[in-house]
């Protein structure tokens, strides 16, 4: 492909990525009550789907359990302001410290699992933390299966909004941040350090790649930004107990970055929108038996766009670009 296409491709990137972000927060003002709620959903689950994929579609690490990195930024943040009265805008960054010590505190010893077997690991992770959240000792923070209920920020300053918008706007402030700090963290030398180990873990070994640090930096760096992400839903929500987190989160998590595009940063909107939508209209097309109906769309769509849906756009943008280029 010519550098003019490449330019062209990267050139329209930018400018849908910019158009959907004017249309994002357009969406302020049209959308009303639970559409807001969704909006920040989607928002939400977007950066946790950008946590899993940096794990997984860059580094080459399975999890199956990041649900539980989800609970531990719901539950941090819910903790927080429920115990220590912080304000929730703090519990954010807060919550990716917190989620990022215990991420690479998990992926350090998972050093020595790969493949099938790290994801048994991951898995068990997953299975256990809903259980965990129950246990009675730790009842007087978590409140055990009655959970923790919160309450909905007011907008600050003034502003003529109400808590529904100003939380989705928030929520879509921090997403842009978030986007931006793993757009240079994956277009960085770590970045490449990144995708080396996946490609080839002992050719990046012998080039002097530090594979012990990347993938546990790796696991830390994508429970923080899995951790964001409950930290968000917590907020909007209003409530965390721990059936909300069982592992069919951690499997829609997964699932979602296979939408989206494994190995792609802006997959995980797409991936968000799936995961937030589609069991929901599989229910209203089926309601005795929605989830053969979620079934049959996952597979129509794995054999549709094979690389996710930015899979197919970049299909098609350089179809586009090779043509105009002629």
């Amino acid at each position: 492909m010519t550098s003019r296409a490449t330019d062209s491709i990267s050139r329209a990137m930018w400018l849908s990525m910019a158009a959907l972000l004017v249309l994002a927060v357009g969406l302020t003002f049209v959308a009303k009550g639970y559409q807001l709620f969704q909006a920040t959903m989607v928002v939400a689950y977007a950066i946790a789907l950008l946590g899993l994929n940096m794990l997984t579609g860059y580094n080459g690490q399975i999890s199956l359990g990041h649900g539980a990195f989800f609970a531990m930024g719901a539950y941090t943040t819910g903790i927080l302001m429920e115990h220590a009265d912080m304000a929730y805008w703090a519990t954010v960054p807060m919550t990716g410290v917190v989620c990022l010590c215990i991420g690479y505190l998990f992926g350090r010893p998972a050093l020595k699992l790969e493949g099938l077997y790290l994801a048994l690991a991951t898995f068990a992770l997953g299975v256990a933390m809903p259980q965990l959240l129950k246990y009675k000792h730790l009842e007087a923070w978590t409140g055990g299966v009655q959970g923790i209920v919160l309450m909905k920020p007011d907008a600050p300053w003034g502003l003529p909004l109400n808590q529904d918008q100003w939380v989705y706007l928030f929520s879509l402030a921090v997403a842009v941040v978030m986007f931006w700090i793993a757009y240079n963290l994956l277009h960085s030398g770590t970045g490449r350090a990144m995708r080396a180990i996946r490609d080839h873990a002992m050719a990046a070994e012998a080039m002097g790649v530090d594979t012990r640090h990347y993938k546990s930096m790796s696991f830390g760096v994508s429970a923080a930004f899995t951790g964001v992400g409950g930290a968000l839903s917590a907020i909007a929500v209003q409530f965390v107990s721990p059936d909300s987190f069982t592992l069919f989160l951690s499997i829609s998590l997964l699932v979602g970055i296979v939408v989206g595009g494994v190995g792609t940063l802006w997959g995980a909107l797409y991936g968000a929108v799936f995961i937030m939508f589609v069991p929901n209209l599989a229910e209203k097309v089926s309601k005795a038996a929605p989830w053969a109906v979620y079934g049959v769309v996952l597979i129509l769509l794995m054999f549709a766009m094979p690389g996710g849906v930015v899979g197919l756009m970049r299909k098609i943008q350089s179809t586009w670009a090779a043509r105009s280029s002629r």
